[in-house]
């Protein structure tokens, strides 16, 4: 699928001219839907085209700025090899032209500060940090410790396993809809198959999310607004995520 830059106000010279078009044709765009939003999240500042991937649940997987391909994925005979090489890497769950949070026993901690959205039905906005433990191959203690800001969203935080799929709004089959939407129940926390989670951090408030791993692995923290707060309200959140090795 193509998306011209213009189409999501990427490009501010024609912000005012599209405007004027949708509105004399009665047209409108959703740069709210969760695919534009993943566009939104996934391009490259100062690119004039960025090929992404995917996936069905909306989540990115892979990003190449075009100014930088194939240049970006090393020594290859040709593009069309680079181009495969992208695809299969990102289908794998590399993230390829994405960004991840590596941690390392030369580097076993990292910061990352987002923001979060409550959104108007449950599962339809996630931000997602994405950590590669892979290099502590015998496992460790993983451990994120999060502050979220001053606004108004209430933060929903769980930790899902690398090659686990986002939740949907699509329900899973043999759980009550009711209690997929409630994200509390314990049919959904089976459902959901979270390895860790903390619930309801309000802000300015602090949580701790710990995880005991036994190889190498990756992971998603996976950040939403909890409902009982505003319906749209946005808030940031600060999360230290640290690893101490089972050989330290």
């Amino acid at each position: 699928m193509w998306v011209p830059n213009a189409e999501l106000g990427r490009t501010p010279s024609l912000r005012e001219p599209i405007a004027r078009r949708r509105e004399r044709e009665s047209k409108s765009f959703d740069t709210t839907h969760a695919l534009a939003q993943a566009i939104i999240k996934s391009w490259k500042k100062g690119s004039p085209v960025d090929c992404l991937v995917i996936s069905h649940e909306f989540e990115p997987l892979g990003g190449i700025d075009y100014n930088e391909f194939p240049d970006c994925f090393g020594d290859f005979d040709d593009e069309v090899e680079a181009y495969l090489f992208f695809l299969n890497a990102s289908l794998e769950g590399e993230r390829p032209g994405l960004s991840t949070l590596v941690l390392t026993p030369e580097q076993p901690s990292q910061e990352v500060v987002d923001t979060f959205r409550t959104p108007m039905s449950p599962h339809q906005d996630w931000t997602v940090v994405h950590i590669d433990a892979r290099a502590f191959e015998a496992g460790g203690a993983l451990t994120i410790d999060i502050q979220v800001g001053r606004d108004n969203g209430i933060g929903i935080f769980h930790l899902l396993d690398g090659d686990k799929k986002l939740p949907t709004e699509e329900v899973p089959d043999g759980i009550d809809p009711e209690k997929w939407n409630s994200q509390e129940s314990d049919e959904y926390e089976e459902a959901l198959g979270a390895l860790a989670k903390v619930w309801g951090i309000f802000p300015s408030q602090s949580g701790r999310i710990t995880y005991q791993f036994s190889r190498d692995q990756r992971f998603k923290l996976c950040v939403t607004g909890d409902q009982w707060g505003g319906i749209g309200d946005i808030n940031a959140f600060h999360a230290k995520i640290s690893v101490e090795s089972e050989t330290d």
